[in-house]
């Protein structure tokens, strides 16, 4: 197919135990694949963490394979959430799916 430029597929972590921190992060990816950032999103008021992070792996096969390996995975007593972070605006993708709403 044709060659398209890797973009860093960028995965959001959720229901994260209080205690995870970031290195907490970089470990449990780097299991996966070279781990490009892990950022875990605090509280501004309490300084702690807010539960959920967004992790972004530097290639999208080893991002793949930690969303399947992750994503409900028990962790401190809790079932991870593990997906593709969406944008938060749309952009459209050149040659991506015309119209339509969420394809669930």
């Amino acid at each position: 197919g044709p060659k398209r430029v890797p973009v860093s597929k960028k995965l959001y972590v959720g229901n994260l135990s209080f205690d995870v921190t970031e290195s907490h992060l970089n470990e449990m990816f780097g299991a996966y694949g070279a781990v490009k950032s892990a950022q875990l999103i605090m509280d501004r008021d309490t300084g702690r963490s807010k539960g959920f992070a967004f992790v972004e792996l530097v290639n999208d096969k080893e991002a793949d394979a930690a969303i399947s390996g992750l994503n409900g995975q028990m962790n401190s007593g809790r079932a991870l959430t593990v997906n593709e972070a969406k944008p938060k605006e749309d952009r459209p993708r050149s040659g991506g799916y015309g119209g339509g709403g969420n394809r669930y």
